[in-house]
């Protein structure tokens, strides 16, 4: 008998730790939701985060923070968001690269991109092209590729920084396309932008945003987007695979992750959050003028994707050469 009654409290135990974390999800959020950034206001990453954050708003009444923490390429950001208790109160609004690139390029990377954080919601994406100097006596890929193998080591690419997702974008461009080009980084890709415009560089990898003005006065031209498809609003370029290299795919995404604990209720229901985001027309247009592309998909293959990400940057960072620093 006693055996029995001593089970019997334990399955009433269980049944009732089972049952509580539904009842404490049933309101959430009760309170105001954090968004933790690693780029500085304005750059999509951050226009991500407050995009998201206005929708979450609407949709559930409470407020949301967005804290820019901008420092180590975002690592100091995505640790922070390692380290936040796990309530569904702290999320981060990450880049590709904090998860994908950092890891094989920082030789203090203090978290485990994979084990300490969660995949939650694919947001968007900023496909990257290549885009070389107008005065370049080249229109096609096939023709640069030429003229970069009648002078090898004659023209340079910038970037935005040894190891950033730019440099590593144009390495790999490099190596498939089989040219030699020197690599010139620098502090960011705008001033790397600037000096594409003016010549002192001939050719970089970029998204549409940063590239536009320069298209807009015909001071650079596209060779191709690293896309399978092309894209709407620059149907007229190629992709990668109608130039000349059916394998070089690139872009940077935005992703949602939490701390590794974070309850399946809460992450699903800030999943299904961001689905309803990139459902709305208003919202795909705001991330469409912020040069962002949606990019639904279900958790489960978000998470695969990451994973997938993480190992083919691996081998695109050993490629290039590029050591931790």
């Amino acid at each position: 008998m006693m055996l029995r009654s001593t089970v019997a409290a334990a399955i009433l135990v269980a049944l009732g730790a089972g049952a509580a974390p539904a009842q404490d999800f049933k309101d959430y959020p009760n309170k105001p939701i954090r968004f933790i950034v690693g780029f500085a206001a304005g750059g999509i990453a951050d226009l991500g985060a407050r995009l998201l954050g206005d929708h979450v708003t609407r949709e559930t009444g409470q407020p949301v923070i967005v804290e820019n923490r901008t420092a180590a390429a975002g690592t100091v950001a995505a640790l922070a968001v390692a380290k936040a208790p796990p309530d569904g109160y702290t999320f981060g609004l990450v880049l590709s690269g904090q998860l994908v690139i950092n890891p094989f390029v920082q030789k203090q990377m203090p978290f485990d991109a994979l084990a300490d954080l969660v995949p939650v919601a694919a947001l968007g994406e900023a496909p990257q092209m290549i885009a070389v100097n107008a005065e370049v006596p080249a229109k096609t890929l096939r023709e640069f590729v030429a003229l970069a193998k009648a002078k090898p080591g004659s023209l340079n690419y910038g970037s935005a920084g040894h190891g950033s997702l730019p440099h590593l974008s144009a390495a790999e461009f490099v190596r498939q396309a089989g040219i030699d080009l020197v690599h010139v980084p620098y502090k960011g890709n705008q001033p790397a932008t600037l000096d594409l415009l003016v010549g002192r560089i001939q050719l970089l990898s970029s998204s549409i945003g940063g590239l536009r003005p320069g298209l807009d006065a015909g001071k650079i031209r596209l060779l191709l987007v690293a896309t399978k498809n092309r894209l709407p609003y620059i149907a007229d370029v190629p992709t990668a695979a109608e130039a000349g290299l059916p394998d070089y795919l690139m872009t940077v995404w935005i992703g949602v992750v939490a701390p590794t604990g974070t309850p399946k209720p809460i992450a699903d229901r800030m999943h299904a959050l961001v689905q309803g985001m990139l459902k709305d027309e208003t919202m795909v247009k705001r991330m469409a003028g912020a040069a962002i592309d949606p990019m639904p998909m279900s958790q489960s293959a978000f998470a695969r994707f990451v994973k997938d990400e993480h190992a083919r940057w691996q081998k695109i960072v050993k490629a290039a050469g590029v050591e931790p620093q």
